[in-house]
């Protein structure tokens, strides 16, 4: 099975001063604005990063509640931030980490077994598999 996605993104002007914007296959993201302003200062808009971090933590969200559902869990809450790191690397920047904090609620589900599937999810989701830096899991509550 394959599955394709894609999104489209425009940039005028350069440097700090272009202006781009994002849309998604879906239209989830249409014509989103991105720049500098949105990346590095407080301006309204998007930028890779967070798109990055939405990406895994929805992949990791789906990843735990398909595991879970294997191990024949029916009902659950599954709330998961992530937090992407954009660091200074020589000349340019790179992601140096994804922070996945995961809170929960499965009925039936003892702890143990909890932190064995979402240690199982962050190794397994596809968008943890494609980052190239440090990943980290806390679970902040589960009952």
């Amino acid at each position: 099975m394959s599955m394709k996605n894609s999104a489209t993104a425009t940039y005028k002007g350069l440097g700090k001063e272009g202006k781009g914007t994002v849309t998604t296959q879906s239209g989830a993201l249409s014509e989103q604005p991105y720049g500098f302003n949105t990346r590095f200062e407080d301006e309204k808009g998007t930028n890779p990063e967070e798109q990055i971090a939405a990406a895994h933590a929805s992949c990791f969200a789906m990843a735990l509640s398909f595991g879970l559902a294997e191990k024949g869990f029916t009902d659950g809450t599954l709330n998961i931030k992530a937090l992407v790191t954009l660091v200074k690397e020589g000349d340019g920047f790179k992601v140096a980490s994804s922070e996945l904090t995961l809170s929960g609620d499965v009925e039936g589900l003892d702890m143990s077994d909890f932190e064995k599937a979402a240690n199982d999810a962050k190794q397994n989701c596809p968008i943890s598999k494609l980052l190239n830096c440090d990943i980290s899991l806390t679970i902040e509550s589960f009952s």
